[in-house]
Parts: structure tokens; sequence; C-alpha cells
């Protein structure tokens, strides 16, 4: 999970509300919003007009959404809603010392449109009745190390005093449009879509029933038939990352199972999912968790 950049919050004499201040940054073709709120508030209501996405800075929030269960919001994580959806937020934790903070960009319909056409006329995913789009049905998301990276860029462009901000918006957007798409098929794949849909799909459950074995890059790419070179370029382009990367954070998600469910050893643990080494183990599971597989196993109990 990767966090969004702190934001300098409001000095408390220009706030003109503490439910849901609210700092607009407006350029050609998206919006940028910074909202804070300074005490605990229930069922505030937010509607956007253009594809909204979300992503929190500080605090945690409570969403309800017309499409999902209510859930948790909390930063290292982003929200994405279609035009006009009614959303509903409660603040269960917010106070003038413990303020929260989210950012809302939104982009026009036609520039995302524009950006998915690209992609599709000219890197057609791979599969029957795969294309490119943003997909509903996974709105929040964890975010990744890429994701966060062009959401702290946008931001920062639309935030500075800058004559060209709305030709590198443009550019920026795009690229979020993409690093977006690319996390939802991985969420995809996680959540099983058949085969027909992606060349794939079906290598997410491969590798699940085998994260306790070597898994090699070349076993995986004889599975769609495709060259070594070849399967590793179209994986990254269709997931944002390499398929060792996905192996590796399949195997963190299942260590993190095992810690919270059973009393196995750190290095039964590390054996179980694969991991050759345990010192690698536990330096992958801090870089992806913040602390060491020990440290979270101690979270969880307190």
């Amino acid at each position: 999970m990767s966090f969004i950049q702190q934001i300098q919050l409001t000095p408390q004499k220009n706030l003109l509300t503490d439910v849901e201040n609210r700092k607009i940054y407006t350029l050609d073709k998206c919006e940028l919003n910074v909202f804070e709120t300074y005490r605990t508030s229930e069922l505030v209501q937010l509607t956007f007009h253009d594809l909204v996405i979300t992503s929190m800075v500080r605090g945690k929030k409570v969403m309800h959404l017309p499409t999902n269960p209510s859930f948790e919001y909390v930063p290292g994580e982003t929200v994405l809603a279609p035009a006009g959806t009614k959303m509903a937020i409660d603040f269960p934790e917010a106070e003038e010392q413990n303020p929260t903070q989210c950012i809302a960009l939104t982009i026009d319909r036609e520039s995302v449109s524009k950006t998915v056409n690209y992609l599709n006329h000219n890197f057609p995913r791979e599969g029957t009745n795969a294309s490119w789009d943003i997909n509903f049905r996974f709105t929040h998301l964890k975010n990744s190390s890429v994701l966060a990276d062009v959401i702290n860029k946008m931001v920062n462009i639309c935030s500075e005093q800058n004559l060209t901000k709305d030709i590198l918006a443009d550019l920026t957007m795009k690229e979020l449009v993409v690093r977006l798409v690319q996390l939802q098929n991985l969420y995809e794949i996680h959540d099983h879509i058949p085969p027909t849909s992606s060349a794939f799909g079906f290598l997410s459950q491969f590798i699940k029933e085998n994260l306790h074995n070597r898994i090699d890059v070349d076993t995986l790419s004889r599975k769609v038939y495709m060259s070594r070179p070849n399967f590793f370029r179209h994986f990254k382009r269709e997931y944002g990352i390499s398929p060792t990367q996905y192996i590796i954070s399949e195997r963190l998600k299942m260590a993190k199972v095992l810690i919270a469910g059973t009393k196995m050893s750190i290095q039964q643990i590390c054996i179980e999912t694969g991991f050759e080494d345990t010192n690698n183990f536990i330096k992958l599971f801090k870089k992806s968790e913040g602390v060491t597989p020990g440290m979270y196993r101690n979270k969880l109990a307190s």
C-alpha cells in the first residue's frame, strides 16, 4: 500500500466550515478538490458531475455508496465513482487535532474515453472479450506505488502556478487512467474472471495453488503459449507490474493470512509461501506493510 503525500492544512482562520472545507483548483479538463474535516459528522452528502477519483491523505472516513456496502476509507486507498454518484460520508474520528483530508479529482468523460479508445486501438488487451476501460466493479482500491506516484504528480501540477499546467495535467491524466485500469485488471484476475475475458485470467489461480512451490516466468509463459519476453512485456502492460512482482505480492498476501490465522512461526510461514530466504521474506514484508511479520502479528494481537 502506498500513500498520497500530505498536503498543508488550511489555517484555522481561513476555514469556511469545519466539515468538508473545500479548496478547489480548476483546470481545462479536470478539477482538483482538497477536502478537510475537523469534527465528527455523519452522512455528509457529496456528488460530482464528472468521473471522480478520490484518495485519502489523512484520517478516516466511512463511505456509503449506492453500489457498495459501507466501508472504512483510510490513507493508502483510492475510491472512484462515476458521474452523479450520491455519496454519504461519516467522519467518526475527525477533530481539530486529528482532521481528515482527502483529495477528489474530477475528469471529464471525453478525456477518459479518448485515452481508453487510444489504448484499445493501439495496444489491444490479450483475450477474446477483453478491452481497456474504467471498471466500476472495482472502485475501492489499495494504492500501488505507481498509482500513488501519478496521483501525487497530478496534485502538484494542479496546485502549482505554472502557465503550462493544463498541458502537463492532460498528459498526466492519461497516465492516471492507464495506471487505474492496470490496477483494476489486477483486481479482475484476483476475482477469477474467466479466461475468455483475459488471456492471463487463469494464471492467478495457478499461482495461488502453487505459492509453496518455485514458480518461474518460463512456466507461466508456456501456459499462455508465449515466448518469455513477449509474456513479460504483455503482462506488465496489462497489470502495471511484472509477473515476478505479482507472484511476490500473492505470497505476501498469503503470508498475512497465515500470520493472522495460524500459530505457525515466521520461518514456517516463509517456507509455506515459497520464499527461499527468511531475511528476504522479512525485508519484502516490511517494504509492503511498513512493519516486520512479527510486528504485524503483535499489532493484530493487541
